[in-house]
């Protein structure tokens, strides 16, 4: 069954390791079959977007997601991950989801997953913020 996504005018999406836009001044719907990743152009992140610990994880994942050797991305991302929940033990829970995904190469599914870490490390941030803001 083949993936369809309407594109509004001016949007991008990302597939394999094309860019493909939407040039017309209308929406476009696209039936796409095939085993491809692809990444809606609000999914993608850039590096220099990477810029938190968790964004940066997020990255890692795409890059895999992308990649033709998604291992050759690993060493960083469990490295890094190793960093984080030492910092940060709460993330524990949302790693165990991420690294499921990525083992199962559901690399798209470790994206999602992400999110929700990068949510969590924005709240972390804002308690302590808060807590600092409060003394």
């Amino acid at each position: 069954m083949a993936l369809v996504i309407d594109l509004k005018p001016g949007e991008k999406i990302l597939i394999g390791a094309a860019v493909i836009t939407n040039d017309d001044q209308r929406r476009i719907r696209l039936h796409i079959a095939g085993d491809a990743p692809i990444l809606r152009e609000k999914d993608v992140m850039q590096e220099n977007e990477a810029d938190t610990p968790c964004r940066k994880i997020y990255f890692l994942i795409q890059c895999m997601y992308l990649a033709r050797n998604p291992r050759e991305h690993h060493e960083s991302y469990f490295s890094m991950l190793r960093e984080i929940q030492e910092a940060a033990p709460s993330t524990a829970f949302f790693f165990l989801k991420i690294n499921e995904k990525i083992i199962e190469g559901s690399y798209y599914k470790a994206l999602k997953e992400a999110r929700d870490l990068i949510d969590h490390e924005r709240e972390l941030m804002e308690h302590v913020q808060k807590s600092c803001e409060s003394r």
